[in-house]
């Protein structure tokens, strides 16, 4: 199964026949992604099913209608197991960034944390998962991010980078997090659950 965001409204793709979510389900290839898009967008519908028997071709039939843009990002832990949070756009959020030339996904992932949050030491753990959302800037962009688990020990002040809009970088414990999760997107509370799993 896959999930992609648009608004933090799902398009679920599928290859189980199974509706759990009660969203309307379509046949995948006999769909126009962008007019789903737009639905979901418009706020017509509340999610979506697409559904395609071999979910591996269906995914990258889905991915050939979008410009894709890559980028990694971090969920960090300090040494009490808190974890670094931004705030942006009025929303809390996981540091991340676009992918440059040249640059491996992992180098992508702790440059981005290092610059948005002003933090160092970081120690890269393992891969956690991949989201996907749909944005609009100049036409309709599907942006994947690749969450990385972290560590850090520095302990000194964070700097939020004013010039990409963040204007908080705050580590916070367990309850902290699901208060700032009700102000965040699905996504990150996918990476999140998806931590927690672990």
């Amino acid at each position: 199964m896959y999930k992609v965001f648009v608004n933090d409204t799902p398009i679920i793709l599928t290859s189980s026949q199974k509706n759990d979510n009660n969203f309307p389900v379509y046949l995948l290839r006999n769909t126009i992604t962008a007019e789903i898009v737009q639905l979901l967008k418009n706020k017509k519908l509340k999610g979506v099913n697409l559904y395609a028997p071999d979910l591996e071709k269906g995914w990258q039939d889905f991915l050939k209608t979008f410009h894709i843009v890559s980028a990694a990002g971090g969920l960090v832990l300090n040494s009490k197991k808190d974890i670094l949070f931004i705030y942006r756009s009025k929303k809390w959020d996981l540091p991340k960034g676009r992918i440059e030339a040249g640059e491996s996904i992992e180098e992508t992932a702790v440059r981005e944390v290092e610059e948005e949050c002003g933090i160092y030491q970081l120690k890269l753990i393992k891969p956690l998962t991949t989201t996907y959302h749909v944005y609009f800037e100049n036409g309709m962009k599907l942006k994947e991010t690749y969450w990385f688990l972290m560590t850090s020990d520095y302990d000194k002040e964070l700097v939020p980078q004013l010039e990409e809009g963040i204007t908080k970088v705050l580590f916070k414990n367990k309850e902290e997090v699901t208060k700032a999760l009700k102000n965040s997107y699905k996504n990150i509370e996918l990476v999140y659950d998806r931590y927690l799993k672990m």
